[in-house]
């Protein structure tokens, strides 16, 4: 299924060019939350910057698996890891950096009411076309798999795995990856770690 996906690379600066536009509308929204909670892993490094840019330092995160290979994601997504700080009576915002069907953010968004907090508000760099429910707040829409900068290795290794038997598809789904904007230097160092892991 992997080689029918189109590829998006955004670099660093073009990322934090996204969460500076995206802090100035919360930020003219009126909306002043009291702690940034970011999905894991994925929402660690967009919740940080937008923590810098906010003037935040609140910052906490809760742990949601919902993928399992490139393209395919779980029906059901589980929450691993709670929140651990009290957040009664708070106003927050709830940060990924993609939302694909809207079900993990759906379910983190449920834990932290529970959890108390007054009113909740989601952020997400990117939303894909398909998604059902919408973020409060969203950069750009896209169709495609978005490869992040710090995803990169594991996504290498992800397009490895799911064509372990199919080296010529592998290695079309890799060249994809790379005219997506990712650098051909880095593919082929991550290309040459994982081909010498094999052969220990």
């Amino acid at each position: 299924m992997t080689e029918t996906i189109d590829f998006e690379a955004p670099s660093w600066k073009r990322i934090y060019c996204l969460l500076l536009n995206q802090s100035q509308k919360i930020y003219q929204s009126g909306f002043k939350p009291k702690t940034i909670v970011a999905i894991s892993r994925g929402g660690w490094l967009p919740a940080r910057i937008l923590s810098d840019l906010l003037g935040n330092p609140n910052l906490a995160s809760v742990k949601v698996e919902s993928y399992f290979g490139i393209g395919n994601a779980e029906v059901c997504p589980k929450l691993t890891e709670s929140l651990s700080r009290d957040i009664s009576g708070q106003s927050d915002i709830l940060v990924d950096e993609v939302v694909d069907s809207g079900s993990s953010m759906e379910l983190v968004a449920r834990h932290l009411r529970e959890r108390g907090a007054e009113e909740v508000r989601t952020a997400a760099l990117y939303l894909k076309s398909c998604c059902r429910s919408k973020p409060d707040f969203f950069e750009k829409e896209t169709s495609c798999w978005v490869v992040f900068p710090w995803e990169v290795r594991e996504t290498i290794r992800e397009i490895l795995d799911d064509y372990k038997h199919d080296t010529i598809r592998a290695k079309a789904v890799i060249a994809k990856v790379a005219e997506a904007g990712v650098s051909k230097r880095l593919i082929t160092r991550f290309l040459r770690e994982f081909s010498e892991a094999k052969s220990c």
